[in-house]
C-alpha cells in the first residue's frame, strides 16, 4: 500500500472513530494543503450488471415534507445591499418553468450566527429604485459580492471577530426572500450576548421579537451555532446544562407572544458528537429538550485542507455518515425519547468545503448519498450549507448561477415524496460497493406522475457503466429517467461546474428563468443504464405501490 493510500486510509478510521471539529468558516490561507491535482480516479470494482430487490408494500420512514432544506449566509444580513441582490435575482431561481413557486420549496430557509460577532437592530429608511436601476444594481452588486465572499474567508483568517448591526429594512427584505420562495423562515438567534452570571441576555433578541411580531412575520427560531466552539473562537464557555436553560428561557418568551407562542424551536446546533460535545448534548437535552421542536447538529465528512477527489467517491467515506447519525439518534432516544432530529447543518468538507471539489460536479456524490442515507436512518430534515454565502460548498456561484449540487437539489425536490421505502442491491462487491441506491414514493405534488408511482435514485462511484435489473414486479411500469452526468468528458470531467441532464447541460433561460427539467421516458421491461460516475432518478410511473396512493 503506498503512503497516499495508507494516510487516506488513517482518515476513513479516524472519521469513523471520532469526526473532527466542525466550523462553517476557516482562514483562506489554510487551503494551500488541499489534494485537488489527482488526474487518476481509481475505480473500486468492476461491476457491470446488478439486480435490486424493491419493496413496495411497507414504508420504513416518512421525512418531513421540508427534508432537503438550505441555510443563507448570515453575512447576507449584516449588509442590507446583498440582501437587495438575494431578492433581485436570487429568489425566481427557485421557480421552474410553468411551475411557479415549486422547485426547493417547501424548504427551511436558516440564517446561521457567526459564533463570535454581534447583532443588533436598528432602523433604516427604504429606498425604491426603478427596475433598470435594479438590473444596473444588481451588476454592480454581483462584483461586489466576489470580493465580499473573500474579505469575510480573510476575516476568518486574522480571527477578526466585530460587532455587526443589521435595520429592520434588511430582515423586511429577508424575509421577503422566503415568503416570495416559498420558504419556512428559521432565524438564529445570537446565544453569546451573556450576562455576568453567564445566562443569555435575552434583551436583543426581545427588540427583534417585538418588531417581526409587528410585522406578523411568520417564522422559527434557533438560538445560537456550534456551542461547543464558543470557548475556542470567543472565549465564553457554555456547558450543556446552562445552554438548555438559556432554549427554555427563550422558549418562554415565545410562549407570551401572540405571534410566536406555537412556534418552532431548534437547536442546539452542535457539532458532531465526540467527546465533549456529546457531554454537551447530552445536558442540554437533559434542560433544554421540552423547549425544543427537534434537536439539531451538524456533519461534515472530510476536511476541506486535506481531502481528495477519491473521498468524494469512496463508499467507506460515504458510511461514516451512518455511524455518526446512529451516535446521535442513539443519544436523543436515551434522553428525549420520540424527539425529532435534524441535520442542522452540512455539506461535504467542513472549513468552507475543499476548493476546486465542493461547488463541482463530485460532490453530488457526498450530498446525494446523505439525503438517501439521512433519510433511511430516520432524520426527518437535512439543511444544506448553503444556497450563497463564502466558501466553496455553496449552490450557487458568485453570479447567482447554479452549481451542480443545486440542479441536484431541484431535481430530488421534484420527484422525491417523504415515504422511505426499502431498496437493496442484490450483488456481491466485497467491503466497497459502488452502486449505492434509495427508494421513495415519488413526489405526490407533482401532478405529472400517477399516485402509486415510485422514485429509486442511484448513485454509480465506478467508471463503468452499470445495468440494473427491476423486480419482475415492476416489469411493467413505464420508467421516467433523469441521469445526470457531468458536462465535460476526460479525466477532469468530476471536476467541473456544470451538468447535463439526459446528455443536455443545464443552464439558465434567463437571469431569473429555470430550465424545464425533462425525463426521458423509457419502455416498460427496460433494463437501466447507468454510466460510470454517475448519479439518476428513475420514477417507475405504473408501479402502483400501494403505500404512495
Amino acid at each position: 500500500m503506498s503512503d497516499a493510500s495508507k494516510a487516506r486510509q488513517r482518515r476513513i478510521e479516524q472519521m469513523k472513530s471520532a469526526a473532527t471539529a466542525v466550523s462553517t468558516f476557516v482562514a483562506l490561507a489554510l487551503f494551500g494543503s488541499l489534494c485537488v491535482g489527482a488526474k487518476t480516479v481509481i475505480s473500486v470494482d468492476d461491476v457491470q450488471s446488478i439486480r435490486v430487490d424493491l419493496d413496495l408494500f411497507r414504508v420504513a420512514r416518512r421525512v418531513d415534507e421540508r427534508f432537503l432544506s438550505v441555510a443563507i449566509d448570515a453575512s447576507l444580513l449584516a449588509q442590507e445591499k446583498f440582501m437587495n441582490l438575494l431578492n433581485d435575482v436570487g429568489f425566481m431561481q427557485f421557480t421552474e418553468v410553468k411551475n411557479p413557486r415549486q422547485s426547493l420549496a417547501p424548504s427551511v430557509s436558516a440564517i446561521w450566527r457567526y459564533q463570535t460577532r454581534l447583532y443588533e437592530i436598528q432602523p433604516t429608511r427604504k429606498i425604491f429604485s426603478s427596475e433598470r436601476q435594479q438590473q444596473q444594481r444588481c451588476s454592480r452588486l454581483k462584483k461586489e459580492w466576489v470580493l465580499q465572499s473573500k474579505t469575510l474567508l480573510q476575516e476568518e483568517l486574522e480571527g477578526k471577530y466585530k460587532k455587526t448591526k443589521f435595520s429592520e429594512y434588511a430582515v423586511d427584505l429577508l424575509y421577503a426572500f422566503a415568503n416570495c420562495s416559498g420558504l419556512d423562515l428559521i432565524f438564529g438567534l445570537n446565544a453569546l450576548l451573556r450576562t455576568s452570571e453567564n445566562t443569555w441576555n435575552s434583551t436583543n433578541a426581545e427588540l427583534l421579537l417585538k418588531y417581526c411580531e409587528s410585522r406578523q412575520y411568520v417564522m422559527s427560531w434557533e438560538l445560537g451555532n456550534e456551542p461547543n466552539s464558543y470557548e475556542k473562537k470567543a472565549g465564553i464557555r457554555v456547558d450543556g446544562y446552562q445552554l438548555g436553560q438559556d432554549f427554555v428561557h427563550l422558549h418562554q418568551i415565545l410562549q407570551e407572544s401572540a405571534v410566536y407562542h406555537s412556534t418552532g424551536l431548534y437547536g442546539p446546533d452542535v457539532s458532531q458528537p465526540r467527546d465533549h460535545r456529546k457531554d454537551l448534548l447530552t445536558g442540554f437535552l437533559e434542560t433544554g429538550a421540552k423547549a425544543i421542536t427537534a434537536c439539531t447538529w451538524h456533519h461534515y465528512y472530510v476536511n476541506g485542507r486535506d481531502t481528495s477527489l477519491e473521498d468524494f467517491l469512496d463508499p467507506e467515506v460515504l458510511d461514516t455518515l451512518a455511524t455518526k447519525i446512529n451516535e446521535v439518534l442513539e443519544i436523543v432516544e436515551s434522553v428525549s425519547p420520540g424527539k425529532k432530529v435534524w441535520l442542522g447543518e452540512t455539506s461535504s468538507a467542513y472549513g468552507g468545503g475543499a476548493v476546486g471539489l465542493s461547488d463541482t460536479f463530485v460532490a453530488g456524490f457526498m450530498w446525494l448519498d446523505k439525503l438517501g442515507l439521512a433519510a433511511k436512518l430516520g432524520l426527518d430534515v437535512v439543511i444544506r450549507q448553503v444556497l450563497i454565502g463564502s466558501g466553496t460548498y455553496h449552490l450557487v456561484d458568485d453570479n447567482l448561477d447554479p452549481l451542480p449540487d443545486y440542479w441536484l437539489s431541484l431535481l430530488y425536490k421534484k420527484l422525491v415524496g417523504p415515504e422511505v421505502l426499502k431498496a437493496e442491491v442484490l450483488m456481491n462487491s466485497g467491503p466497497k460497493k459502488p452502486i449505492r441506491l434509495y427508494l421513495h414514493c415519488t413526489n405526490r405534488k407533482s401532478t405529472h406522475y400517477r399516485p402509486g408511482a415510485v422514485t429509486l435514485f442511484a448513485l454509480n462511484l465506478n467508471k463503468n457503466e452499470v445495468t440494473i435489473s427491476l423486480p419482475a414486479h415492476t416489469a411493467n411500469s413505464t420508467i421516467e429517467a433523469f441521469v445526470l452526468q457531468s458536462a465535460e468528458t476526460g479525466e477532469q470531467s468530476l471536476y467541473s461546474r456544470s451538468v447535463k441532464l439526459n446528455g443536455q447541460v443545464l443552464r439558465m433561460v434567463d437571469d431569473r428563468t429555470l430550465p424545464p427539467l425533462k425525463g426521458r421516458e423509457l419502455p416498460p421491461g427496460e433494463r437501466l443504464k447507468l454510466p460510470g460516475f454517475s448519479f439518476a432518478f428513475y420514477v417507475l410511473i405504473e408501479a402502483q405501490a400501494p403505500v404512495c396512493k
